[in-house]
């Protein structure tokens, strides 16, 4: 506290000077700064690499050596995204930046190769579920279902648990197997249908075909079908 990262940046004086921002100044271990509230857009390069790339891929600009790199400072905001290649981060609009003082040469417009790194490839179209080798189900005991709604109802139960995963989305996935199989593996119910809806809502969370047809094998694995 007063600090929230690049939500608190401010150039209000009256603000900085304040006590409790007085406060923070004494124990900041280093000082950041908005890069795209002050309308520019800090390329920063983590190694010897990425510094090479960015001499043969980018224009010079004013540079600031850093503990491990160099951040490449361009006039002109954009979306921050790290990761944009390796050792390389885009650090703009709600991201900050350390300041580690003014470096050398003069800051440019913003090239258009910078914010090329920046553009996500769009999402590929969703694979139809994958059909497993051999039989889905164990087949090795009575049927203990009196109504067929009691396995409908958990399966759709099981595709609400997966659907509505906000994070772990992995390990939901194949916990959710485990739990369908448990129940209703044994039996000759759970039919190819049944398990495709279950890979269906799988890969609308990302899910790839493979990695549902891992987890499934992993699940029947564990329980001996």
């Amino acid at each position: 506290a007063p600090c929230h990262g690049w939500a608190a940046a401010t150039t209000d004086p009256t603000v900085i000077v304040s006590p409790a921002w007085a406060a923070a100044w004494r124990q900041a271990v280093c000082v950041a700064y908005h890069p795209g509230g002050a309308g520019l857009t800090v390329v920063d390069l983590d190694d010897a690499d990425a510094i090479a790339w960015a001499r043969t891929a980018l224009p010079a600009t004013q540079t600031v050596p850093t503990t491990r790199g160099e951040h490449w400072i361009y006039r002109g905001a954009m979306t921050s995204r790290n990761a944009v290649r390796p050792g390389v981060d885009i650090k703009s609009t709600m991201a900050y930046a350390r300041w580690l003082g003014p470096g050398t040469g003069t800051v440019t417009a913003l090239p258009g190769a910078v914010c090329a790194l920046a553009v996500k490839e769009p999402s590929p179209a969703p694979k139809a579920p994958q059909k497993l080798p051999g039989p889905l189900q164990g087949g090795q005991g009575e049927c203990p279902h009196r109504t067929p709604t009691y396995l409908t109802r958990g399966i759709a139960m099981a595709e609400q648990r997966i659907t509505e995963a906000s994070s772990a989305v992995h390990a939901t996935v194949y916990r959710t197997f485990l739990a369908v199989l448990s129940r209703h593996g044994r039996c000759g119910c759970l039919t190819d249908a049944y398990v495709a809806r279950l890979f269906t809502a799988a890969q609308s969370k990302g899910e790839t075909a493979r990695h549902c047809a891992d987890a499934w094998t992993n699940a029947r694995t564990t329980l001996g079908l």
